[in-house]
């Protein structure tokens, strides 16, 4: 194995460590996907985050069978949505998929997350979609997950929880941990009354100070376990 498909399987390994200690998710209901080349690396099914080492974590080629996996453990329940959305979606390097509280919250309601907060602008658009429900590992899942992500980095997927991509895997974990927070700033303003949404005009002018402002560089540091960044 060569040392950086090596350092991507650790690299996925501490990712999800990361995601159960930061409280993103719990047990083992979360997996990771990295690309590596022409191939996905995914965390395998049921297996305690603790207990992987890197010859653990599966490998399915874009190419060949579909579904066809390598490995001592055969990848998460859930390798369909994560596969058919890194082969979809060329400008993604990675997916990570959990069950954090308030994401799958709002998700139970099926509502969308809505331009409630400036943020809301790093994953692509003016709202977070919510996919409808699908039971989990069906093509059906990966359907809706891949339209709800249509012009988008991360949704929801009803009744079950958030997915979030990045160009890498930090970055898909640094949308993940975003997505979280915005999603309980949306739950704890929706028991306040009305929630005032900023308007497309608003989130257009975020993204466009974004690409000067760098905010989508500075994932690292919350996967470091600092504080999320803000203007």
């Amino acid at each position: 194995m060569e040392q950086d498909e090596r350092d991507l399987r650790q690299a996925i390994i501490d990712q999800c460590k990361f995601m159960n200690a930061c409280g993103l998710n719990q047990g083992t209901s979360g997996n990771i996907s990295a690309r590596y080349k022409d191939r996905m690396l995914i965390t395998p099914s049921a297996t305690p985050y603790d207990k992987l080492t890197p010859e653990m974590i599966a490998s399915m080629p874009f190419d060949g069978e579909y579904g066809h996996w390598e490995g001592p453990l055969k990848p998460s329940t859930e390798w369909r949505f994560h596969f058919d959305i890194l082969k979809n979606r060329t400008d993604m390097g990675a997916v990570v998929h959990a069950h954090p509280a308030y994401c799958t919250a709002i998700a139970i309601t099926r509502r969308e997350i809505p331009a409630c907060h400036y943020m809301i602008a790093a994953f692509g658009g003016t709202n977070v979609r919510c996919a409808p429900f699908a039971r989990y590992g069906t093509p059906e899942l990966s359907t809706l997950a891949i339209e709800a992500l249509d012009g988008r980095t991360a949704c929801l997927l009803a009744n079950h929880g958030s997915i979030a991509m990045g160009e890498d895997l930090d970055k898909a974990m640094w949308r993940a941990v975003e997505l979280e927070a915005i999603a309980k700033q949306y739950y704890l303003a929706l028991t306040l009354g009305d929630v005032v949404l900023l308007t497309d005009a608003e989130i257009a002018e975020t993204m466009k100070g974004f690409s000067s402002y760098g905010v989508q560089d500075d994932y690292k540091d919350v996967a470091a376990g600092t504080a999320r960044e803000t203007a």
